[in-house]
Protein backbone atom coordinates (compact mmCIF):
# COMPACT_ATOMS: atom_id res chain seq x y z
CA UNK A 1 0.00 0.00 0.00
CA UNK A 2 1.42 3.41 -0.96
CA UNK A 3 1.12 6.66 0.96
CA UNK A 4 -1.30 8.22 -1.53
CA UNK A 5 -4.51 6.25 -1.03
CA UNK A 6 -7.38 7.98 -2.75
CA UNK A 7 -5.20 10.75 -4.21
CA UNK A 8 -5.28 10.02 -7.90
CA UNK A 9 -7.73 9.93 -10.76
CA UNK A 10 -5.92 7.79 -13.36
CA UNK A 11 -7.54 4.49 -14.32
CA UNK A 12 -6.14 1.31 -15.82
CA UNK A 13 -7.53 0.24 -19.16
CA UNK A 14 -8.89 -3.29 -19.15
CA UNK A 15 -7.17 -4.86 -22.13
CA UNK A 16 -5.14 -8.02 -22.44
CA UNK A 17 -2.61 -6.33 -24.70
CA UNK A 18 0.77 -5.08 -23.48
CA UNK A 19 0.17 -1.33 -23.48
CA UNK A 20 2.93 1.03 -22.36
CA UNK A 21 2.40 4.50 -21.02
CA UNK A 22 5.09 7.10 -21.74
CA UNK A 23 5.75 10.55 -20.30
CA UNK A 24 8.65 12.93 -19.78
CA UNK A 25 9.97 15.25 -17.10
CA UNK A 26 12.19 18.24 -17.64
CA UNK A 27 11.23 19.57 -21.04
CA UNK A 28 10.89 23.16 -19.82
CA UNK A 29 13.78 23.76 -17.38
CA UNK A 30 16.85 25.84 -18.14
CA UNK A 31 19.20 23.19 -16.78
CA UNK A 32 19.58 19.45 -16.44
CA UNK A 33 18.55 16.50 -18.61
CA UNK A 34 15.19 15.63 -20.06
CA UNK A 35 14.02 12.27 -18.68
CA UNK A 36 11.40 9.93 -20.11
CA UNK A 37 9.85 6.80 -18.64
CA UNK A 38 7.83 3.97 -20.13
CA UNK A 39 5.66 1.65 -18.03
CA UNK A 40 3.60 -1.45 -18.78
CA UNK A 41 1.29 -2.11 -15.84
CA UNK A 42 -0.66 -5.05 -17.19
CA UNK A 43 -4.45 -5.46 -17.13
CA UNK A 44 -4.68 -6.74 -13.56
CA UNK A 45 -2.37 -4.24 -11.85
CA UNK A 46 -4.18 -1.59 -9.81
CA UNK A 47 -2.09 1.04 -8.03
CA UNK A 48 -4.07 3.45 -5.87
CA UNK A 49 -3.19 7.13 -6.09
CA UNK A 50 -1.77 7.35 -9.61
CA UNK A 51 -2.05 10.84 -11.04
CA UNK A 52 -0.11 13.49 -12.92
CA UNK A 53 3.19 13.64 -11.02
CA UNK A 54 2.98 17.44 -10.76
CA UNK A 55 -0.18 17.12 -8.69
CA UNK A 56 1.43 14.81 -6.12
CA UNK A 57 3.69 15.62 -3.19
CA UNK A 58 7.33 14.51 -3.27
CA UNK A 59 6.57 11.97 -0.51
CA UNK A 60 3.65 10.56 -2.46
CA UNK A 61 5.69 10.33 -5.68
CA UNK A 62 8.48 8.49 -3.87
CA UNK A 63 6.06 5.92 -2.43
CA UNK A 64 4.39 5.39 -5.80
CA UNK A 65 7.76 5.16 -7.55
CA UNK A 66 8.64 2.17 -5.37
CA UNK A 67 5.27 0.48 -5.91
CA UNK A 68 5.37 1.00 -9.67
CA UNK A 69 8.83 -0.55 -9.88
CA UNK A 70 7.70 -3.52 -7.79
CA UNK A 71 4.43 -4.23 -9.58
CA UNK A 72 4.86 -3.16 -13.21
CA UNK A 73 5.17 -5.81 -15.89
CA UNK A 74 8.03 -3.74 -17.27
CA UNK A 75 9.42 -0.23 -16.87
CA UNK A 76 12.36 1.78 -18.15
CA UNK A 77 13.76 5.27 -17.65
CA UNK A 78 15.95 7.11 -20.16
CA UNK A 79 17.70 10.49 -20.01
CA UNK A 80 19.14 12.85 -22.60
CA UNK A 81 21.85 15.20 -21.41
CA UNK A 82 22.24 18.91 -22.07
CA UNK A 83 24.86 18.57 -24.80
CA UNK A 84 22.42 16.57 -26.92
CA UNK A 85 19.54 18.89 -26.06
CA UNK A 86 21.60 21.83 -27.31
CA UNK A 87 22.64 19.93 -30.44
CA UNK A 88 19.25 18.66 -31.63
CA UNK A 89 16.73 20.87 -29.69
CA UNK A 90 14.54 19.97 -26.75
CA UNK A 91 11.65 18.52 -28.76
CA UNK A 92 13.87 16.06 -30.61
CA UNK A 93 15.73 15.24 -27.39
CA UNK A 94 12.40 14.49 -25.70
CA UNK A 95 11.35 12.20 -28.55
CA UNK A 96 14.70 10.42 -28.36
CA UNK A 97 14.36 9.89 -24.60
CA UNK A 98 10.89 8.42 -25.14
CA UNK A 99 12.14 6.09 -27.88
CA UNK A 100 15.03 4.98 -25.69
CA UNK A 101 12.72 4.25 -22.75
CA UNK A 102 10.27 2.24 -24.88
CA UNK A 103 13.16 0.37 -26.52
CA UNK A 104 14.35 -0.85 -23.12
CA UNK A 105 11.03 -2.43 -22.14
CA UNK A 106 11.06 -6.21 -21.83
CA UNK A 107 8.63 -7.54 -22.90
CA UNK A 108 8.14 -5.04 -25.68
CA UNK A 109 4.77 -3.27 -25.82
CA UNK A 110 2.15 -3.97 -28.45
CA UNK A 111 0.87 -0.40 -28.22
CA UNK A 112 2.19 2.83 -26.71
CA UNK A 113 0.19 5.73 -25.26
CA UNK A 114 2.06 9.02 -24.91
CA UNK A 115 1.03 11.99 -22.81
CA UNK A 116 0.43 15.17 -24.80
CA UNK A 117 -0.04 15.77 -28.50
CA UNK A 118 3.22 14.52 -30.04
CA UNK A 119 4.50 10.98 -30.44
CA UNK A 120 7.95 9.56 -31.15
CA UNK A 121 8.39 7.22 -34.11
CA UNK A 122 8.15 3.68 -32.77
CA UNK A 123 8.01 0.16 -34.26
CA UNK A 124 4.55 -0.42 -32.77
CA UNK A 125 1.28 1.54 -32.85
CA UNK A 126 1.55 4.76 -30.83
CA UNK A 127 -1.10 7.28 -29.85
CA UNK A 128 -1.01 10.66 -28.12
CA UNK A 129 -3.38 11.22 -25.21
CA UNK A 130 -3.88 14.83 -24.14
CA UNK A 131 -4.09 14.86 -20.35
CA UNK A 132 -3.05 11.23 -20.25
CA UNK A 133 -0.86 11.73 -17.20
CA UNK A 134 -3.99 12.22 -15.10
CA UNK A 135 -6.37 9.84 -16.89
CA UNK A 136 -4.39 6.76 -18.03
CA UNK A 137 -2.74 4.74 -15.27
CA UNK A 138 0.31 3.62 -17.25
CA UNK A 139 1.03 7.19 -18.38
CA UNK A 140 0.61 8.46 -14.81
CA UNK A 141 3.07 5.80 -13.66
CA UNK A 142 5.55 6.89 -16.34
CA UNK A 143 5.10 10.51 -15.30
CA UNK A 144 5.96 9.61 -11.71
CA UNK A 145 9.03 7.52 -12.57
CA UNK A 146 10.38 10.23 -14.86
CA UNK A 147 9.90 13.05 -12.36
CA UNK A 148 11.30 11.14 -9.40
CA UNK A 149 14.40 10.15 -11.40
CA UNK A 150 14.99 13.67 -12.67
CA UNK A 151 14.37 15.36 -9.32
CA UNK A 152 16.87 13.06 -7.66
CA UNK A 153 19.46 13.91 -10.28
CA UNK A 154 18.89 17.63 -9.82
CA UNK A 155 19.28 17.28 -6.04
CA UNK A 156 22.63 15.59 -6.72
CA UNK A 157 23.56 18.43 -9.08
CA UNK A 158 22.79 20.87 -6.27
CA UNK A 159 25.62 19.32 -4.28
CA UNK A 160 27.96 19.89 -7.22
CA UNK A 161 26.75 23.41 -8.04
CA UNK A 162 25.19 24.70 -4.81
CA UNK A 163 25.10 28.35 -5.88
CA UNK A 164 22.18 27.81 -8.27
CA UNK A 165 19.65 26.20 -5.92
CA UNK A 166 18.89 23.19 -8.11
CA UNK A 167 17.50 21.20 -5.16
CA UNK A 168 14.72 23.77 -4.79
CA UNK A 169 13.69 24.58 -8.36
CA UNK A 170 15.05 21.50 -10.22
CA UNK A 171 16.37 23.73 -13.01
CA UNK A 172 13.10 25.50 -13.82
CA UNK A 173 13.27 29.21 -14.55
CA UNK A 174 12.19 30.61 -11.20
CA UNK A 175 13.11 34.16 -10.24
CA UNK A 176 15.81 32.90 -7.86
CA UNK A 177 17.27 30.65 -10.56
CA UNK A 178 17.32 33.42 -13.17
CA UNK A 179 18.96 35.80 -10.71
CA UNK A 180 21.67 33.25 -9.93
CA UNK A 181 22.14 32.57 -13.63
CA UNK A 182 22.66 36.27 -14.39
CA UNK A 183 24.98 36.69 -11.43
CA UNK A 184 27.12 33.59 -11.96
CA UNK A 185 26.70 32.71 -15.62
CA UNK A 186 25.74 29.22 -16.82
CA UNK A 187 26.96 26.05 -15.15
CA UNK A 188 28.03 22.97 -17.16
CA UNK A 189 24.48 21.57 -16.87
CA UNK A 190 22.67 24.64 -18.21
CA UNK A 191 21.04 24.45 -21.64
CA UNK A 192 22.89 26.97 -23.78
CA UNK A 193 20.26 26.71 -26.52
CA UNK A 194 17.64 28.25 -24.21
CA UNK A 195 17.34 32.04 -24.54
CA UNK A 196 17.69 33.00 -20.83
CA UNK A 197 20.85 30.90 -20.59
CA UNK A 198 22.31 32.42 -23.76
CA UNK A 199 21.61 35.89 -22.39
CA UNK A 200 23.34 35.05 -19.12
CA UNK A 201 26.32 33.66 -21.02
CA UNK A 202 26.66 36.86 -23.06
CA UNK A 203 26.28 39.00 -19.95
CA UNK A 204 29.08 37.09 -18.24
CA UNK A 205 31.44 37.01 -21.21
CA UNK A 206 34.24 39.63 -20.83
CA UNK A 207 33.85 42.42 -23.35
CA UNK A 208 30.31 41.39 -24.34
CA UNK A 209 28.16 41.78 -21.26
CA UNK A 210 27.41 44.75 -19.09
CA UNK A 211 30.34 46.33 -17.24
Amino acid sequence: MNACTGAGGARSRGTGRLVAGVDEAGRGPLAGPVVAAAVILGPTVRITGLDDSKRLSAQCRAALDLEIRERAVSYAVARIDVDVIDAINILQATMRAMRDAVGRLDPAPEEVLVDGNRCPALPCPVRAVVGGDSSVAAISAASILAKVARDREMIEMDRRYPEYGFARHKGYGTRAHRDALLRLGPSPIHRLSFAPVRSALIRNTPGRGRP
